[in-house]
């Protein structure tokens, strides 16, 4: 049985009823339930089109943080070959939020960075839910600067509600961090492929999502702030997160009319979750298509670009 969010109860009796039926059927021979079980199959086929085709910005957060969702590791695994993980900020230690190495796509050698939030109890604790200390973006300006140096594409993974928020990340330097990295960015001069594929929250999501091309998950989001931050800093109240997202304009549709982002990677219907690997493969041809777009430029032309791109967002609105 599936993790179903709160919208999707109608779906959830549904599939339950669908699941009752095929139990009873195992257990009695003799009760033919196939009709009944294809005739439910449908209605749920048509309840998740019909749930899906009408999700408010809130019901798209609870998408993008879905538990079952493809983190970070299931797309090197299903993507990448080769992958090499690379450890350590060499200043203090090493941070598990991010991640980085060396690998290839599609027999072409790449630099990867992302955010891996966890997939149990124990991995989220270790990779900290996929909040960044000052360690993780110093690291990631260590890849990127190696990336540079030996001229391969860099594909970033951006999936995190923010940069840590902690005293010892404080005293640190995070904000230095975060700045640094996204200074690093912009600086390079090769082609730098960014993918929101859950959450993008704030300066920890920019740090590493400042891209030649960046693209969103049909459901993801993206923010300067999650929407419980926002409903408490404006409302002083967390619970009025629904309304902080309805207004931010943080889904992928809004941000594509906005021109902060280029382009939207369709998700399975009811969500990446439902198929990951049909979610795979369409980012890995959104990443093919775009490494074959930028390699043809040089590296000013693709660092003039890019910082174009951001000195641009939001002047011609």
């Amino acid at each position: 049985m599936l993790n179903y969010l709160d919208f999707e109860k109608p779906l959830s009796d549904i599939e339950g009823k669908i699941h009752e039926l095929r139990r009873l059927a195992g257990d009695d021979e003799i009760i033919d339930t196939s009709a009944e079980i294809a005739n439910l199959q449908a209605k749920a086929k048509e309840t998740l089109k019909d749930l899906y085709a009408k999700l408010t910005p809130w019901q798209k957060t609870q998408v993008a943080r879905h538990p079952a969702r493809p983190h970070f590791r299931d797309y090197i695994e299903g993507l990448f070959e080769e992958f090499t993980p690379l450890a350590g900020d060499r200043k203090f230690s090493n941070d598990e939020a991010i991640q980085a190495g060396l690998g290839r796509f599609r027999g072409q050698g790449v630099a990867i960075i992302g955010q891996e939030k966890g997939h149990d109890t124990k991995s989220r604790i270790r990779h900290n839910f996929g909040s960044a200390r000052p360690e993780g973006y110093r690291k990631a300006v260590r890849i990127i600067e190696l990336a540079d140096r030996f001229h391969l594409p860099i594909i970033t993974l951006i999936d995190t509600s923010g940069a840590y928020p902690g005293i010892g990340a404080e005293e640190r330097g995070q904000a230095e961090a975060i700045a640094r990295s996204t200074e690093m960015c912009l600086n390079v001069k090769v082609p730098i492929i960014s993918i929101i594929i859950g959450e993008g929250g704030s300066g920890g999501a920019i740090a590493i999502a400042t891209g030649n091309r960046v693209y969103m998950l049909e459901h993801a989001i993206y923010g300067v702030i999650s929407p419980e931050g926002a409903a408490s800093i404006l409302w002083r109240d967390a619970t009025r997160a629904r309304d902080a997202a309805a207004n931010m304009k943080i889904t992928a549709q809004d941000l594509k009319d906005l021109g902060v982002i280029d382009g939207i990677i369709e998700e399975p219907m009811g969500g990446a979750h439902r198929d990951p690997q049909r979610v795979l493969a369409s980012t890995g041809t959104a990443i093919a298509a775009a490494l074959a777009e930028l390699k043809t430029q040089d590296g000013d032309t693709l660092r003039n670009n890019r910082r174009k791109k951001f000195l641009n967002m939001g002047r011609n609105l």
